[in-house]
């Protein structure tokens, strides 16, 4: 049976609710990314979909190093142009 909605959750966790506050979005988009297995790392406890803190702050910091506006190994701007390969005409 789930915990009802005033119930808090276990320590160092946040119901979806909290969870997608926490991000910014709607929880039902924590709904659609969890059926899909993408997003931050979830788990059911006492029938509620939770999400621990620390799993919210590591999926952040992946976005961030995935990002190539914060993170300066991914940005195109900063690495040497490739070589161009001149291609030789067929007759």
């Amino acid at each position: 049976m789930p915990v009802p909605v005033t119930a808090p959750p276990p320590p160092g966790c946040l119901w979806i609710e909290q969870a997608a506050e926490r991000l910014g979005i709607k929880p039902g988009t924590l709904h659609k990314w969890r059926q899909k297995r993408r997003g931050p790392a979830s788990f059911k406890h006492a029938g509620r979909v939770t999400y621990r803190e620390i799993a919210l702050e590591r999926y952040l910091a992946e976005c961030e190093a995935a990002d190539s506006h914060s993170n300066p190994a991914l940005n195109p701007l900063l690495r040497a142009p490739e070589p161009h390969i001149r291609r030789s005409r067929a007759a």
